[in-house]
Parts: structure tokens; C-alpha cells; sequence
């Protein structure tokens, strides 16, 4: 757990200094279009108009004119004046190509096939999970990840029998809704996307009791179904169901026959993008 506390500090540190970073470039753009709306006095100095045989001539103004936002003017400059209103929620979204997430949920056990102990049935309780993920950002649709999760199942009305499973995942999801829209020059992030997602697993159990013992666990397959709802363009937090279709001995007893068993979770990772 030391160790883990150390990773999701510096998860933080990363984030705070990368949105830090985004909302600074963020700023410089936002003062160069402003520049060009009318709302303050660079706008009158952005261009030079000149009067040659009968037509008017446009040309922008050198840079030592140009003032604040010396950025946000090379990018949106134009021969058109961009409408710019201080009340508008211009949101100006850099896309990044990466994120990490880390998280955990916890098992529906009425979602959840039962443990089988000889004619007996046992459904799950008090079981939890933990994920750590590391995602590229394919496009504004599509993305796909790595991830690593572990899994504890305990059991009512059985004492002493505890699963645990190590589990490496490759997930591809779709999001239901473009993550950001660009229209012209400027790039809209949305702030709640939902998203589903398809996959694999491999991994091995660690069962803890007489009933049972340690083996392969094939998930196959994986299917999420939730909402991300982003704070800021670098944070933000994924909820959603999570299904995986346990293939070889289930959950590790009964080893005398091949089993699948049906495990599903309630999950939030938190999200940071770089």
C-alpha cells in the first residue's frame, strides 16, 4: 500500500503540473482572440488598411504592434473579425494522446454467479476490486488500454474461503460522444462522455481455503458500459459496470469440472491525460 500511495502522489504531482501547463497556453490563446473581438484597444491595431486603385487592402499589423496574446493572434487571425464575448464558455481543448487511471469498485454479488461447494451455494460478499490502467487516446471515438487488476472475493456463510485473482486486461473502448469537436480554429472539450468498452484477460487465482486451489483465470469476455465526467482537460473520473465471463475453474473450487462463472462490478478509476 506504501508503495501505491507514493504512485497516486505522484500521479497528482504530474496532473497538477500538466493542467498547470494546459491552462497557461490556454490563457495566452484566449488573450490573442480577444484581441481580435473588439474588447480592448489591440483589436483597433490589428490590422492596416491602405487604399489601392479604389480597393481597400488589408494587412496585418507587425508583431511589435500586436500586443497580449501574441499567440492567440498568429492562430485566429483572420480578415474576419472573431466574435468574442467575455460570458462565453470558450473552452480551448488541447488533445493529448495518453492517460493513466487507478481505481476500484466493488463486486454485485445478486450480479454474480454463486460459489459452488459441493451441492451448496454461496454468493459473494464484501468483495472489492483494484485497477490500474495506462490508455492511448486513438481518436476522439475510439481509445484502447492496458490494464492490471486485482480482485477479493469472500463468501457469506463460508468461513475461511477467500479468492483472490491477478488479472492482465487489453480493453478497447468507444466513446458515445466526440471527447472534444473542433469547429474552425477552436477545439471544444465535452464534459461528460459516455463510453463502452470490449476486451480480454489473463491472470492466476490465489484461492485461500480447503474447498479450493490456485490456477489459470481466462476473462473472456470484458465488457464495461459507463459516463466520464472530466473537472478540468487533464482530470477526471470514469463510473461504470464492468462484466467479465470467468473461463476455467471460476473462482477456483470444484476442480473436477471446467466452469465459467459471471463476476460484475460497480467501478470508478479516477483519470489523469498526458
Amino acid at each position: 500500500m506504501k508503495k501505491i500511495s507514493y504512485f497516486v502522489l505522484a500521479m497528482l504531482v504530474g496532473a497538477f503540473c500538466a493542467d498547470a501547463g494546459a491552462k497557461s497556453l490556454t490563457s495566452e490563446i484566449r488573450s490573442g482572440l480577444k484581441n481580435q473581438s473588439g474588447h480592448s484597444s489591440a483589436r483597433s491595431q490589428s490590422r492596416i488598411i491602405t487604399q489601392s486603385s479604389g480597393a481597400l487592402v488589408y494587412q496585418p499589423l507587425t508583431a511589435e504592434g500586436v500586443g497580449a496574446g501574441e499567440m492567440g493572434h498568429e492562430v485566429f487571425y483572420d480578415e474576419k473579425p472573431v466574435q468574442y464575448d467575455e460570458d462565453d464558455d470558450y473552452r480551448i481543448f488541447i488533445p493529448t494522446s495518453m492517460y493513466m487511471r487507478m481505481g476500484g469498485g466493488m463486486n454485485l454479488g445478486f450480479a454474480s454467479k454463486k460459489a459452488h461447494v459441493a451441492d451448496e451455494k454461496y454468493p459473494s460478499k464484501d468483495s472489492w476490486n483494484l485497477l490500474i490502467g495506462l490508455g492511448w487516446n486513438m481518436s476522439s471515438y475510439v481509445r484502447t488500454e492496458l490494464e492490471f487488476q486485482r480482485s477479493s472475493f469472500r463468501f457469506s456463510d463460508l468461513a475461511g474461503e477467500d479468492a483472490h485473482y491477478n488479472m492482465i486486461n487489453g480493453m478497447l473502448y468507444f466513446d458515445l460522444a466526440r471527447r472534444y469537436v473542433q469547429k474552425g480554429d477552436i477545439t471544444y472539450r465535452r464534459t461528460i462522455v459516455p463510453f463502452m468498452g470490449f476486451g480480454a484477460g489473463v491472470g492466476v487465482y490465489d484461492f485461500k481455503g480447503p474447498t479450493g486451489s490456485n490456477g489459470l483465470a481466462v476473462a473472456a469476455p470484458r465488457a464495461e458500459l459507463g459516463v466520464n465526467f472530466m473537472f478540468t482537460d487533464m482530470i477526471g473520473i470514469d463510473v461504470y459496470y464492468q462484466y467479465q465471463m470467468m473461463i476455467e475453474h471460476g473462482f477456483g473450487w470444484n476442480l473436477a469440472h471446467h466452469s465459467v462463472d459471471s463476476i460484475s462490478n460497480i467501478m470508478a478509476t479516477f483519470r489523469v491525460n498526458f
